[in-house]
């Protein structure tokens, strides 16, 4: 039997064993028996998060209760923390899940310097790709004249309008999956980056899919993209599973990205998922996945009308756990969810065993 933990990082973390040197440095937080570690290392001009490594002890019962292991277990991933220039911070809003087989982690609100100049924090700032607007630049016009031509910038993206897909078996039945949301994409191509928003109107965009017991399909096709969610089910909660992309930027460049192994807007079966603020998601190294207004329900669609929504955490509540640390890490939250082998125990005249 395996089950699903979820602990944040706590406010009282140590940081003993956390290293300073000239051209590598690491941070490690203690907590409840594990650790989590980033590490950095920079060639004078700019630096880079090389791994994040997580250690975690299953002989925590308060964090996995019913364990039948007592192992201390680690994995090391590399997060996208990369050409940050030295001497200043780097910063991080939004949010970014690293995704492994056993353990997703989610940071956000970040904010690190890995070597710090003088002793001192670093008012200058380094964003991550997810945080920067996107202005694109109409090209120069050539004038007859004696000085530069003007150039004339092109406002940031509206915010996307909020599409209405409904999804039936056939003509006849009734909806088997219902969705609405508003829906941009973040595409880092090379050392550009674009984002474009998908156009709900159906006369651009045409929904299509399928309902099955345990996977559901929404497959949305404009002129400038083509998407398919794959949502799963494990007959208790639902989740977003897979996400494909494939289209072409404004400029023609084609692109293509695929997720198979995600876990998000999760909620019973028999239940909407609604987030009504702005989220964003890291898909892959290149896509990020922004959505507006969501709530949908894949599975147990009754009447052709959404069900009882479970909102998620940004819409019930928002909070962060603020940390001090010696590398000028400010604020870091720390969500991780780890499937775990329960034992049960059976008690015997010499004990106990589990298994």
């Amino acid at each position: 039997m395996s089950a699903t933990a979820e602990f944040e990082l706590p406010a009282d973390v140590t940081t003993e064993g956390s290293e300073c040197n000239k051209t590598s440095s690491m941070l490690k937080l203690n907590f409840g028996g594990h650790t989590w570690s980033v590490s950095f290392t920079s060639d004078g001009a700019k630096y880079q998060a090389d791994s994040v490594t997580f250690s975690y002890n299953l002989s925590d019962k308060t964090t996995f209760p019913g364990a039948a292991s007592n192992e201390t277990l680690s994995l090391t991933v590399k997060p996208e923390i990369n050409d940050v220039t030295e001497g200043t911070c780097y910063s991080c809003k939004s949010r970014d899940t690293i995704v492994s087989e056993l353990v997703n982690q989610t940071l956000w609100n970040v904010l690190m310097q890995a070597f710090v100049v003088n002793g001192s924090k670093s008012e200058a700032i380094t964003s991550c790709a997810a945080d920067l607007p996107v202005t694109t630049v109409a090209p120069t016009t050539h004038t007859p004249t004696t000085g530069p031509a003007p150039t004339t910038p092109t406002p940031t993206l509206p915010t996307p309008t909020t599409g209405k897909y409904i999804i039936k078996p056939d003509e006849n039945s009734t909806a088997c999956l219902l969705a609405n949301f508003g829906l941009r994409i973040g595409l880092k191509l090379g050392e550009k980056y674009q984002e474009m928003n998908l156009d709900p109107n159906p006369n651009k965009t045409a929904a299509s899919g399928q309902c099955g017991v345990n996977s559901s399909d929404l497959v949305l096709v404009s002129d400038t993209m083509a998407i398919t969610l794959t949502f799963t089910n494990d007959t208790k909660k639902f989740r977003l599973h897979a996400l494909n992309i494939t289209g072409k930027t404004s400029s023609g460049v084609a692109f293509s990205e695929v997720n198979t192994n995600l876990s998000l807007w999760e909620a019973a079966v028999g239940a909407s998922y609604m987030c009504n603020k702005e989220q964003n998601y890291t898909i892959t190294n290149q896509l990020t996945l922004f959505t507006f207004d969501l709530r949908v329900q894949p599975f147990g669609v009754k009447a052709g009308v959404f069900s009882t929504a479970e909102e998620c955490q940004s819409d019930a509540e928002s909070f962060l756990v603020p940390i001090a640390v010696g590398v000028a890490l400010l604020v870091l939250i720390l969500i991780v969810l780890m499937a775990y082998f329960i034992g049960r125990k059976r008690n015997m005249a010499t004990g106990y065993e589990s298994f």
